[in-house]
């Protein structure tokens, strides 16, 4: 039987030959037997095997493999680097794998020492490093303190040779055990003991852990160091250790604020301080608060960083009186010219100086500041938390030390001068560079005319006067909810002998019975003023409200909340009030009216009605208001036929007919056949169609034919549009608003109240149904 050849690979990482093993047969090469070996192969480069040395052709690369990188037959590569098993971690090479990963062995070594009697060898301690990244080894010896010896870094990092004869290959962490010696360069060091990640690395490697060696003692250094521990110091050495408070409570510091009361002094008073307490070495800095306007140098600082003394001031002292330590002389100068100087244990003649500490501040203590005594009133929650933790203290209460503001002195305006307006002559009052009235911007911008909203209310006035020219003198009152402004402008009325035009140019009207020249601002008419049935006093022309647009209307109605003669729920709420004592005659009072039963009547007999039952004490405006919400007209109807007629204006002057194709694209999208649309869906396609209609416009047409829903029919749309097959009468033929002053503001015309459903309002007002 004919067997396969195998390749095996060992733990270190290297080819077998087959010659290797006697076991392992190879296959003759027969046709249909043997395959080609260099499938799958992407390295064919040959290694230089042959060179010239002192002009002689010889061999010189014996260890160097075949073609591709493949081994000679019987040729066993020695690995240049550290091999690893395989299997264990991941498949990323090793610099990439063990960046930053080094082992770390205690090692030893013996040093001659030929020049002294004391020593005849020395031992040296060092750490061996070990880099897994790229074998590479470093040697470094810790220093010792006055040890004279050079130490530090004995071997730079780099790759080790092996000591001859093997000066060609490198260490491998294969040569690493405890218990070893390893020859750096022929010093020999003894490995006694290594970390426990080395320890941990070593064990998954498969490496068995030779026990650690005891830490070898110099017998040098163990003399001194007896000789060292016999002897007693002949001088006392005192030491201050300042470096572990630094590093402690480097950049910790107690903040206190305190006042110093210096009213006994002339021109002295209260003055504000802040005290800085540093707990890195125990110094006070005294920062002082300066208010604005106060008089006052503003210097950095009240008192530098310094030990503040707690008894202070005292005498000055010459110098050298106060040191940190005190010394004696004990020959005193008996010996020539030279003194022997020792430490003072007991500190004879020394000078004991007392400091304030952290211990001695406190909410309500008094210090003394060199002769100044200063109350400390308060910490801030840095300082509190230290002295809750430190000395367990839990009242901070603080000390009222501000003094109460003084009364803000009110500004006395000037009296108004009459140049200008009110708001311009009091800007130049506030300041010393006048600046002009600034104006409501947001107000402006939300109700300037936007579209269809022109937010312009309009209404029809009369004078109040006997002369009977001016009787029928008809007004248009136009107010401007932007800017609170008033414009009056009169219709030309012809045979009148009165020339119409501008009476009132547009700006804010004040009230009448104000004083003109006065300090306060006027008050001026604003748009709840102007309703049905109302009198107002223009510049001494006194006009009764007889009537308004639709727009007005509502608007009013829209923001009831704003206007309360518009709003329903009130007036039925001022109606109950009046007429609940009398609901049953009421009852009979509408049943006279309407003796047919038909639960609904004229506008004019509701309203003489409505003023028999308040007894005047409903306004024009809020019979107007009651009688519009529970009228009967087709509203929706003439809004639909308006809306139309000035679509199909547009639509002629812009001479657009394609409505086959607009009605064709509504068919296309109406996937369900249905005749409905969407009115997102509507607006979409006649923005497609650029419909020479303004977007309100549209946005208003398609509301109006929408249903319940939200769904359009775009078969009656298309057909409201096409002028060409439906026209609508021009819409001049309606009858609209009055346009003198202003262009029309885009609301359908006013539709007089003619019918009002009664049993509803009693029924809201006075709960009677029948």
């Amino acid at each position: 039987s004919l067997g396969f050849a195998e390749r095996g690979r060992s733990g270190s990482g290297s080819n077998t030959s087959p010659e290797a093993d006697g076991t392992i047969m190879a296959l003759p090469l027969l046709p249909g037997n043997s395959f080609n070996r260099n499938l799958g192969k992407e390295k064919f480069h040959k290694s230089q095997h042959w060179s010239y040395c002192n002009k002689v052709s010889m061999l010189v690369g014996e260890d160097k493999p075949g073609i591709g990188g493949e081994p000679l037959l019987g040729q066993k590569l020695k690995p240049k680097y550290s091999v690893f098993p395989r299997g264990v971690g991941s498949d990323a090479p090793s610099w990439v794998a063990f960046d930053k990963q080094v082992l770390s062995f205690d090692a030893c070594f013996d040093e001659e020492v030929p020049d002294k009697n004391q020593e005849l060898y020395r031992i040296r301690h060092c750490k061996i490093y070990f880099y897994l990244e790229d074998d590479t080894i470093q040697v470094v010896e810790p220093q010792v303190v006055n040890s004279g010896i050079p130490q530090g870094t004995l071997v730079r990092r780099h790759r080790i040779p092996l000591p001859p004869p093997d000066e060609d290959q490198f260490y491998t962490v294969d040569y690493f055990n405890l218990d070893r010696d390893v020859i750096f360069y022929g010093r020999r060091y003894k490995i006694m003991d290594c970390d426990q990640f080395t320890k941990h690395f070593l064990r998954k490697m498969g490496v068995r852990l030779n026990p650690s060696v005891n830490r070898p003692e110099d017998p040098y250094t163990k003399e001194r160091q007896k000789l060292m521990d016999s002897m007693k110091p002949l001088r006392p050495y005192e030491r201050f250790d300042t470096l572990r408070q630094f590093l402690e409570h480097d950049g910790h510091v107690l903040r206190f604020y305190g006042v110093w009361d210096d009213t006994e002094s002339m021109f002295g008073d209260v003055r504000e301080l802040v005290l800085h307490y540093f707990l890195a070495d125990d110094t006070i800095e005294i920062k002082e608060v300066i208010q604005v306007n106060a008089g006052r140098d503003a210097v950095p600082l009240f008192l530098n960083r310094q030990k503040l003394p707690k008894y202070a001031p005292v005498g000055l002292y010459q110098p050298g009186t106060i040191t940190d330590r005190t010394v004696l002389n004990v020959f005193g100068g008996l010996v020539g010219n030279k003194g022997r100087y020792i430490l003072d244990n007991r500190k004879t003649g020394a000078v004991h100086q007392e400091f304030y500490k952290d211990c001695d501040l406190r909410i309500g203590s008094v210090i003394n500041v060199w002769g100044r005594k200063i109350v400390l009133c308060d910490c801030d929650e840095f300082t509190k938390e230290y002295y809750r933790m430190k000395y367990g203290v839990k009242d901070f209460t603080p000390i009222p030390y501000k003094a109460p503001p003084p009364p803000k002195v009110g500004r006395q305006i000037p009296p108004y001068n009459g140049f200008g307006s009110e708001e311009d002559s009091l800007c130049s009052c506030t300041g010393l560079l006048p600046k002009p009235p600034q104006k409501d911007f947001k107000k402006f911008m939300e109700k300037d005319r936007q579209g269809l909203e022109s937010n312009i209310l309009r209404f029809l006035a009369q004078f109040i006067t006997t002369d009977p020219i001016d009787k029928e003198r008809k007004f248009i009152i136009s107010y401007f909810l932007s800017d609170d402004t008033i414009s009056v402008f009169e219709p030309p009325q012809r045979n009148t002998g009165v020339l119409g035009g501008k009476f009132l140019e547009r700006s804010r009207v004040p009230k009448p019975g104000q004083e003109l020249f006065k300090s306060e601002m006027s008050e001026y008419y604003t748009a709840q003023d102007l309703y049905i049935g109302a009198k107002i006093c223009f510049h001494d022309h006194v006009f009764l409200v007889v009537d308004a647009d639709e727009y007005a209307f509502n608007y009013m109605e829209k923001h009831a909340n704003e206007f309360a003669m518009a709003n329903i729920n009130t007036i039925l709420n001022k109606l109950k009030a009046i007429g609940e004592p009398r609901s049953r005659e009421i009852k009979q009072i509408f049943a006279a009216t309407d003796p047919q039963h038909t639960t609904v009547m004229d506008y004019d007999e509701f309203r003489n009605v409505m003023m028999n039952i308040s007894d005047g004490k409903l306004s024009e405006h809020e019979i107007m208001t009651v009688g519009r919400y529970y009228s009967l007209r087709d509203k929706n109807e003439m809004d639909v036929t308006f809306l139309l007629a000035v679509s199909q204006e547009h639509l002629k002057k812009s001479s657009f007919e394609n409505f086959g194709q607009l009605l064709a694209s509504f068919v296309y999208n109406d996937r369900d056949k249905c005749g409905l649309l969407p009115s997102n869906k509507c607006r979409t396609i006649c923005k497609s169609f650029r419909l020479p209609i303004a977007d309100d416009l549209l946005r208003a047409l398609l509301a109006a034919f929408e249903d319940d829903k939200e769904n359009v029919n775009y078969k009656k749309l298309v057909d409201g549009l096409n002028w060409r097959e439906h026209p609508i009468p021009a819409f001049q033929t309606i009858l609209l608003p009055l346009q003198y002053e202003d262009e029309w503001s885009g609301q359908p015309p006013t539709l007089p109240v003619k019918k009002i459903k009664y049993l509803p309002l009693i029924k809201d007002a006075f709960g009677i149904e029948e």
